[in-house]
């Protein structure tokens, strides 16, 4: 396992190269991998492992939408397809990809079915770390264990055609066969992880949930939002408002991080736009550090974990998401952005 200089911090990393895929095949040979839930990460994962020859069947609630959505990508009903239960029982490896809250929601009735040498499969530390709020406490006698790709399902699935693949964590939570590492790792190399970076279940809930609340999501939407208004404030349009504060950045500036790091994007901007760069991102860092610390804090202590299964729960939740969404979706930000994204040749081709 190679060690890698991260800022002066020296950490392991698996590659692909080191543990191919044929050595995943050889590990989970006799292995029946059942993907509970065909929502976000399900879909991107279970067919990963499709592609890659493993044997793979679908848990999902009989008759809903992504039961429907899972017939249509190729799994049959009584085949590779069944109620979430039934899945439990076929499967050796059981991948735990419903919500949070879906989790909380089906355990009673999955736990029973668990024999003893699977493994129970996360990609999140969650439920695991979270176990007072979430109730759910794995028996003894089977592996627990996580791999979480560091994107959406609709990355890991993109990434993996393309042949990219996705970062991804790892970690073992228990251990009973003995296997426990050597099936983590294989299964992260099955579902297209090119890099699978060692964690604990309990780093990877905290720094995931407050990455999401913090610059992957929450944090970016807020700020993008802030600068927009001010813009329309002062009287620039919502072109040109959208423009400077999201079109830039997502087509152009924020790929140059991508590809070369900060610094290198940094030197080869204006100086103008440099200088003004060095100068203000530490008073944006100054401002925000604050809300960063209450927000570890309260993911740290439990409190997001609270809002989260309350919220997702509640019986009128999807409603309510839906209206949530919708006023993004009908802000005049985003519908600048759409109109902006409409202009692009790609989509301009899709309509004609």
């Amino acid at each position: 396992m190679p060690k890698i200089d991260f800022g002066g911090v020296e950490e392991n990393v698996v590659t692909s190269e080191e543990f191919p895929l044929e050595k995943a095949r050889e590990v989970l040979k006799n292995e029946r991998i059942a993907v509970l839930g065909y929502g976000v990460q399900g879909p991107a994962q279970a067919l990963n492992l499709k592609d890659n020859g493993f044997e793979v069947i679908i848990g999902q609630l009989e008759g809903d939408e992504y039961w429907e959505k899972a017939i249509a990508d190729g799994f049959v009903p009584g085949e590779t397809l069944f109620p979430i239960e039934e899945a439990v029982k076929r499967g050796t490896i059981i991948k735990m990809l419903l919500s949070d809250a879906g989790q909380v929601a089906v355990w009673p009735k999955i736990k029973e079915f668990l024999n003893e040498g699977d493994a129970l499969y996360f990609s999140h530390g969650f439920a695991i770390v979270y176990k007072e709020q979430t109730g759910i406490i794995p028996p003894e006698n089977i592996d627990v264990i996580m791999v979480a790709p560091k994107g959406s399902g609709t990355n890991v699935r993109r990434n993996f055609l393309d042949g990219s693949g996705i970062n991804s964590s790892y970690a073992v939570f228990q251990d009973y066969t003995g296997r426990a590492e050597e099936r983590t790792l294989a299964l992260g190399i099955a579902i297209g992880s090119g890099y699978l970076f060692p964690t604990t279940f309990e780093n990877e809930v905290y720094s995931d949930l407050t990455g999401e609340r913090g610059v992957l999501m929450g944090c970016l939407a807020g700020t993008m939002e802030a600068q927009y208004n001010v813009l329309r404030k002062h009287g620039h349009s919502p072109s040109e408002a959208f423009n400077e504060t999201v079109e830039e950045l997502t087509q152009s500036l924020i790929r140059l991080v991508a590809e070369n790091g900060m610094d290198w994007m940094f030197a080869n901007c204006s100086a103008t736009a440099q200088r003004g760069a060095l100068d203000w991102a530490p008073r944006f860092r100054d401002a925000v550090a604050p809300v960063f610390d209450e927000l570890y804090e309260r993911v740290k202590n439990g409190e997001e974990t609270k809002r989260v299964l309350e919220a997702n729960s509640a019986p009128d939740y999807k409603k309510k998401l839906t209206e949530e969404l919708n006023a993004i979706k009908n802000s005049e930000m985003w519908r600048a952005g759409a109109a902006v994204r409409a202009l692009r040749p790609e989509n301009r081709k899709k309509k004609q």
